[in-house]
């Protein structure tokens, strides 16, 4: 079973510095019918003005992902991190028993497009931690790599929740096979570029919830980007 959730679909935000698109229910945006998928409960793509930013604010009990697909983001938070997300970073912040933190667009000249996401944690009140994770395109390049997972497995980031997150980038024609398990639930979301999934046309800012397939096939149509959510 297959269910698309076109970009048109998404519930946006214009603040001027901030322009933003959510795949489910977040702020003032509130869809019943788009509330998470799973633990799955955040998907903002977001572009933020020159210098602009989230200033310092509070999260507890979730598991938060920024994924930079254009320009750099920087990250400061009550743990003592401070640090540049660029292309290629993944950072996961376990917000556990709470954390504050800010984010601003790092450049003066030019904006920054990334993800937010966010997953429900397995376990509430644990000690708030911080990691980050640069991997080449050659890690990505036509395959997808486990970025993050519940077990640290393939030096990837370790998430609190039986969940992992792959990514990967594709070129022109590219065609993947990813084999799916019974009792799991998938989320595509496509970051980039124009993708067939399973037999449906996909553009940056679709997604797709996948349940009971055996598989999820892949051709990719130009140059794409891919992340596939793996899910109890």
């Amino acid at each position: 079973m297959l269910t698309k959730r076109s970009r048109d679909e998404r519930g946006p935000t214009d603040a001027g510095w901030l322009k933003s698109q959510h795949s489910f229910s977040f702020g003032h945006y509130y869809d019943p019918n788009h509330r998470g998928y799973g633990p799955l409960r955040v998907i903002n793509e977001d572009y933020v003005a020159p210098g602009a930013g989230f200033e310092t604010h509070s999260h507890n009990n979730m598991e938060i992902i920024s994924y930079v697909l254009e320009g750099e983001l920087a990250h400061k938070d009550s743990m003592g991190n401070g640090s540049v997300i660029r292309p290629g970073d993944i950072q996961l912040m376990s917000a556990g028993a709470g954390v504050q933190h800010s984010e601003f667009n790092y450049s003066k000249t030019d904006n920054v497009h990334f993800l937010q996401i966010w997953i429900v944690p397995n376990e509430k009140n644990i000690n708030p931690s911080y990691q980050q994770k640069s991997f080449a395109d050659s890690d990505l390049r036509n395959q997808f790599r486990v970025v993050i997972s519940a077990d640290g497995a393939h030096d990837s980031l370790l998430i609190h929740q039986d969940a992992s997150m792959l990514a990967g980038r594709f070129d022109k024609d590219t065609e993947i096979t990813w084999a799916t398990k019974p009792g799991r639930r998938y989320w595509v979301q496509m970051a980039r570029g124009m993708a067939v999934i399973n037999g449906e046309n996909v553009v940056a800012g679709d997604g797709l919830a996948i349940e009971e397939e055996n598989e999820i096939f892949i051709k990719s149509l130009d140059q794409s980007e891919i992340i596939i959510f793996n899910l109890p």
